[in-house]
């Protein structure tokens, strides 16, 4: 009952913080917080069959053990990174790269001590790596498909006259 207390002061946390994005910030980059969210919970069916991780506590047997960390952490801080850091790709890997170490590290061996979270056929350094890669493919993805900046290039390019 304590650990599913903590992942409900998780997500209650996070979203303490939503109203002081702003409701023009959080319109333009929940789209692309939400995509991620939905990519997170596929990774976590593909990453349980392949034992990369096991997630012990969840709210309910039928979902996810990524959905707290997806409703809460994931969704909330991906729309404040985005929001802080958008059109400055460097400044976006830096605090993504803070933030996905203090994941992979400190959080996840609180998780795991407390009985959350233990990964199994994943170390630390892979998860950090996969939370960065993330990080990149949501940036990419907000760019192409919300901005719509590289979409829009290409298909300029490709109406030259022969």
């Amino acid at each position: 009952m304590k650990k599913k207390l903590y992942l409900v002061l998780t997500i209650l946390l996070s979203w303490l913080t939503v109203p002081f994005i702003g409701k023009k910030d959080f319109k333009r980059f929940y789209p692309a917080a939400l995509f991620m969210g939905f990519y997170v919970l596929i990774e976590g069916v593909i990453a349980e069959k392949n034992k990369w991780w096991t997630i012990k506590t969840r709210f309910h047997p039928k979902l996810s053990g990524e959905m707290p960390m997806v409703l809460g952490p994931f969704f909330a801080g991906s729309i404040w990174i985005l929001k802080l850091t958008y059109g400055k790709p460097l400044m976006y890997i830096l605090l993504n790269t803070v933030v996905d170490a203090f994941f992979a590290y400190p959080f996840y061996t609180w998780f795991k001590k407390i009985g959350i979270w233990k990964l199994l056929r994943f170390s630390q350094m892979k998860l950090f790596m996969l939370f960065l890669l993330k990080s990149i493919f949501m940036y990419v993805f907000h760019l192409a498909f919300v901005d719509k900046k590289v979409l829009s290039r290409l298909a300029n390019g490709f109406k030259k006259p022969l």
